[in-house]
């Protein structure tokens, strides 16, 4: 079989070499790179470093130096046609097939450059001329200077059907048909795609010209006209100034992603040339791949206007399952109406530097998203918040990464509605002697000290008795169970019998009997769960208000969930702490590991603080 230089660079370029290394070499982030220790020779302390952006990994221990395809074929022995077929199935690629037809595939390969590249000298030598007047003026009139029409190689394709076809007949019809150069319809000869246009070509990442761009001059629609995708150009692979801005965005330490051609000449213009733009389309997965290879985080500056936010809100949701540790999105939001040419003509790139330096975090961005996506003056409608941050957080890959967000979800769910239940003194917001002010409620007491046993609960986590009262809550208010059903669902519970009382409630969930009185009982009875109800309804070891017949129903359920939140985010933090201590233990070298341990240690600590305050107020209210 025969593989061109052009289907190995793609299958290169749409491997991280750092994810294949990593599957069998213990890899560490350091800076733009990642180290280890070197798989081809002994030594203790790390020489071996891989590079995802320009794709290779060289140890300056021994000398080894190579791509994907040659740390296959000498850290793992594959031949090389097996260390090829080994990348492409995971890239999504087809090996070209053995057959006597592939030296002419590679050879019309060849060809199809060649006429791309005829093209774009073509058309670059069109704009110099007189009927191109109105195209250098339009270029003048957006500040394209002649400095970047060159570097751009910028052209201009006549307001003719077949001028460029007659230029280029030496590579025939079918082949400018297959460049995509040329429109064919059935019974009609074939004519020029491009006309009356000003014409950007659209390079690969080693600079060679695959598909154009042509921004009409005048009226008519449509605004902008791209290639169609054809043996060169993939669109949803590609990324509009990528041969121009990787050394860039090395030197700046960032990417920046804008919606147009004409955004990122613009940056270009002010100096920042580390921009790029997709295609016409929402970013894609493999997009991605590329920024990432660029930059940890790419930001995306998207327009102003609504379309310009929905495409950003696109982009999030497509990232979330592909990020990872150190490797994210940010997002910098455009004044309305104005996209980065208008901010930099009305304030330089002093303004358009501050609106990135702002840009908002990917779970920011995601979390202000849902919250304004509904009013949220009900309980249902915080619920199906919460749900649909949950649901987000779930698509996360990366165990170490969903956690976090889920952790960072929830900590700003309960920031927002905490802050919103109005726990302030009457006249100036603070706790008074009586206690703390709640608006319909009075004075609430203080936190009664915590107990010995109350501490003893929050230390131990999830006890019998904590997990029993709780499932005796729920069933004196099944109510609980659709704003914590997911909460509920992720309590660890290690009594069989316990556990499958928690699983029947949840089923009865979606049963509208099981909100009657005595409804939940009656389903878990019929369900062949009566003995364990019964004995949960006689059983408790504490006093919550949950458990108690003369409480207020409200209150009860309101403590209820608090009780089931702290339980879930005490065990969360403790088996996310037992990890991170065991990443620690097998390489105590990982600073970011230690960290993230005692960054734990310090939140599993407050989270079994808070757990034994709660059982502390609530043992209180028995006295």
């Amino acid at each position: 079989m025969s593989l061109t230089p052009q289907w190995l660079d793609e299958l290169r370029a749409r491997t991280t070499l750092s994810t294949l290394i990593g599957r069998t070499v213990k890899l560490q982030k350091a800076g733009r790179e990642y180290r280890a220790c070197c798989p081809f020779h002994q030594e203790k302390s790390p020489s071996f470093y891989v590079n995802d952006e320009k794709g290779f990994y060289h140890c300056f221990g021994c000398s080894a130096h190579g791509d994907a395809i040659k740390f296959l074929t000498e850290a793992q022995g594959l031949p090389f046609m097996d260390a090829v077929k080994e990348l492409a199935a995971t890239a999504g690629m087809e090996v070209p097939a053995n057959d006597p037809r592939s030296a002419e595939r590679q050879a019309r390969a060849m060809g199809l450059h060649d006429a791309v590249a005829a093209a774009a000298t073509w058309f670059t030598a069109q704009l110099a001329t007189p009927e191109a007047a109105h195209a250098r003026a339009y270029m003048a009139k957006r500040g394209v200077t002649p400095a970047q029409a060159q570097a751009f190689g910028f052209g201009y394709a006549p307001d003719a059907r077949n001028r460029l076809k007659t230029a280029l007949a030496e590579y025939g019809v079918p082949m400018l048909v297959e460049a995509g150069l040329l429109i064919q319809v059935e019974d009609k000869d074939p004519y020029d795609r491009f006309r009356g246009r000003l014409i950007i070509p659209i390079r690969d990442q080693r600079g060679r010209p695959i598909a154009f761009g042509g921004r009409i001059l005048g009226d008519g629609e449509p605004k902008y006209l791209n290639s169609p995708e054809t043996p060169l150009f993939d669109k949803g692979r590609t990324l509009f100034n990528i041969d121009r801005a990787g050394a860039a965005a090395r030197k700046a330490d960032r990417v920046v992603v804008v919606e147009g051609y004409m955004d990122v000449v613009a940056l270009d213009r002010a100096g920042m040339g580390e921009a790029v733009a997709p295609l016409g389309t929402a970013l894609t997965e493999s997009q991605l791949e590329r920024l990432w290879k660029m930059a940890d985080t790419p930001i995306l500056c998207f327009d102003g206007d609504s379309a310009g936010q929905k495409a950003a809100a696109r982009a999030a949701v497509r990232a979330l399952p592909l990020v990872q540790p150190g490797r994210t999105l940010r997002f910098a939001t455009l004044p309305a109406g104005q996209d980065p040419d208008d901010l930099l003509a009305n304030g330089g790139r002093a303004a358009l530097n501050a609106v990135l330096d702002k840009a908002e975090s990917l779970a920011a961005r995601l979390w202000s998203l849902e919250e304004k996506a509904a009013p949220l003056d009900t309980p249902e409608a915080r619920a199906g918040l919460r749900r649909r941050l949950a649901d987000h957080a779930a698509t996360i890959a990366d165990r170490d990464v969903r956690e976090q967000y889920q952790a960072d979800f929830r900590e700003r769910f309960d920031a927002l509605f905490q802050r919103s239940s109005g726990q302030f003194n009457q006249r100036n917001g603070a706790p008074s002697a009586r206690g703390t002010w709640k608006p319909g409620r009075g004075f609430i007491a203080p936190p009664r000290p915590v107990t010995d046993r109350a501490r003893a609960i929050g230390n131990d986590g999830v006890t019998q008795m904590v997990v029993a009262a709780i499932l005796s809550g729920v069933l004196r208010h099944p109510a609980v169970l659709h704003a914590h059903a997911e909460a509920l669902a992720a309590l660890p519970i290690h009594d069989r019998r316990l556990g499958a009382i928690r699983d029947a409630m949840l089923e009865a969930a979606f049963d509208s009997r099981a909100l009657e009185s005595g409804g939940l009982a009656l389903i878990l009875m019929k369900g062949g769960h009566e003995a364990v109800s019964g004995e949960l309804i006689r059983t408790n070891g504490l006093a919550f208000s949950f458990l108690r017949g003369n409480a207020d129903p409200d209150r009860a359920v309101r403590d209820l969930g608090a009780v089931i939140e702290a339980v879930v985010e005490r065990a969360e933090l403790e088996a996310a702490l037992d990890r991170a201590t065991d990443r620690f233990k097998a390489n105590p070298d990982d600073e970011a590991a230690f960290a993230e341990q005692l960054r734990l240690g310090a939140a599993r600590n407050a989270a079994a603080e808070a757990l034994a305050t709660l059982v502390a107020d609530q043992d209180g209210l028995g006295n």
